[in-house]
């Protein structure tokens, strides 16, 4: 029979592996996104009805009929539905999770809450999923729902590190505030390059560091973030003129740099300021996040935004949330640790 600091061994280990499963979904979800196959099967939990592309191949006709304005599309259908089957095993991970920690309540360092808001984050996700399709790729829906897998990876990451016990110093109290800082902005730039995805305003400036070989384009920002413009709009394929798609692709830039400096200057002082080496270590990680993921960004560009590299740019953006939770993570003092724990 498990010890109870065994026990405990486990659910972050298990925590771990929903981690990881979490960052597929995110990446497979930018890639299905990416190759316009959001709405590849039309209705959900299945595809045209059946639970495999495949099985519609002997109805081509029948289907086509009923969907005129959206013929079968195997290969599209195929990666959206495997997004699904991805994401459907990580629900059942994360149910088990929210199980073992009611197993394992009388440790003290179980964190008993934290894995059933997690489950209801799940649920809300499957939620906004069925949304992206059934409201044909609104882009609100499809922000949150990139924002709701972040948030899923973010709190499974969480609860898979194990908190330093000590004193947080004083010097790094001053990090933690810049680190909260940073994470709001981190938020806000994410859900940013979620509306400029959604919106296809990415290829909306072709050159950089300048767009439209101007440093201030023409631009419509009243058009361009309206959340809710009613029901039965196709998004797919965008419904922006181009000066509000330039105008978000500016936005999300300008964010971009704003984000970048918060970041690399957060990442030097908790470097410099760390008492020990896995918020060192963590401060690296969130330097190295931020450069890749801004070289990623400006090679984008200068490529023509080939598929490979806009999944990499949203990958990115998940291993710098990451990078920041790790941080923060290590940067909760000892104390607080405590008390968070003996109510989660």
């Amino acid at each position: 029979m498990f010890q109870i600091n065994n026990r405990l061994r486990w659910f972050r280990w298990m925590a771990r592996m929903a981690a990881a499963l979490g960052l597929i979904v995110v990446v497979v979800g930018a890639w299905v996104r990416l190759t316009d196959a959001g709405l590849g099967c039309p209705d959900w939990p299945g595809c045209y009805g059946h639970a495999h592309p495949a099985q519609v191949a002997g109805q081509l006709d029948a289907v086509n009929a009923a969907n005129p304005g959206r013929p079968f599309d195997y290969q599209k259908a195929l990666n959206e539905m495997v997004h699904r089957y991805i994401a459907s095993t990580l629900g059942l991970l994360i149910i088990a999770l929210a199980v073992f920690s009611v197993w394992n309540r009388r440790d003290p360092g179980q964190p008993k809450v934290l894995p059933w808001i997690l489950l209801a984050t799940v649920l809300l996700q499957g939620l906004l999923g069925m949304w992206t399709v059934t409201l044909l790729l609104k882009p609100l829906i499809v922000t949150l729902h990139l924002l709701g897998g972040l948030t899923t990876l973010s709190l499974l990451w969480w609860m898979a590190l194990a908190p330093e016990h000590r004193e947080i110093k004083a010097a790094e109290r001053k990090v933690r505030r810049l680190a909260v800082v940073a994470m709001v902005l981190v938020v806000c730039q994410v859900a940013l390059g979620g509306w400029t995805s959604t919106n296809y305003a990415a290829a909306a400036c072709t050159d950089f560091p300048r767009c439209q070989e101007s440093w201030w384009p023409q631009m419509d920002f009243g058009n361009a973030f309206v959340l809710w413009r009613g029901l039965g709009i196709d998004y797919e394929g965008g419904v922006l003129d181009a000066p509000a798609r330039v105008a978000i692709h500016y936005a999300h830039r300008l964010g971009a740099y704003a984000v970048g400096i918060v970041l690399l200057t957060l990442g030097i002082a908790a470097r410099r300021r760390a008492q020990t080496f896995p918020l060192r270590a963590a401060a690296v990680w969130v330097l190295a996040a931020v450069t890749v993921q801004l070289l990623i960004g400006m090679n984008l560009i200068w490529q023509g935004w080939p598929l490979w590299l806009g999944t990499a740019h949203n990958a990115g953006a998940a291993l710098t949330v990451l990078a920041m939770v790790t941080l923060l993570r290590f940067l909760t003092p000892h104390g607080a640790s405590r008390s968070i724990r003996s109510k989660l």
